[in-house]
């Protein structure tokens, strides 16, 4: 079921991305928002506390199964927005990234250093938009 209807643009006239697009056009018409995903296992314990890289791999594994629950797959996805508590550290999100995303075609991406999150425990937050054709 997955699409591979996407475009992803990078305009020579916007200084070059490093490991995402600028623009992702899309002709699918099955939208997905998938939220914030935490380092969460499935039995809803804290994974890696203290650990961005065991949380940055908790929260990809979540968002592969929430795409999954619906037919898609990190080809689908088209935007993601990181929320961290520390952005030292995220060259260790960037690298589990390289892991589940195609590097020819990265989603548009926003990422924001934060004060805190849901939970103390928490270092990490990644929420997705996916698009599928119908």
């Amino acid at each position: 079921m997955s699409s591979n209807s996407h475009r992803f643009i990078n305009p020579e006239t916007i200084a070059p991305p490093t490991g995402y697009s600028h623009i992702v056009e899309t002709s699918g018409r099955r939208t997905f928002y998938i939220s914030g995903q935490v380092a969460l296992d499935q039995a809803g314990n804290v994974v890696g506390i203290d650990n961005m890289k065991a949380q940055a791999e908790q929260v990809f594994q979540n968002l592969q199964a929430a795409l999954a629950a619906v037919g898609a797959s990190f080809e689908d996805v088209v935007k993601l927005t990181y929320f961290v508590v520390d952005m030292s550290e995220f060259q260790v999100v960037r690298d589990v990234r390289a892991r589940y995303l195609n590097p020819d075609k990265l989603p548009a991406s926003t990422a924001v250093e934060v004060d805190g999150l849901v939970r103390e425990d928490f270092l990490i937050e990644v929420e997705a938009i996916a698009v599928l054709e119908n």
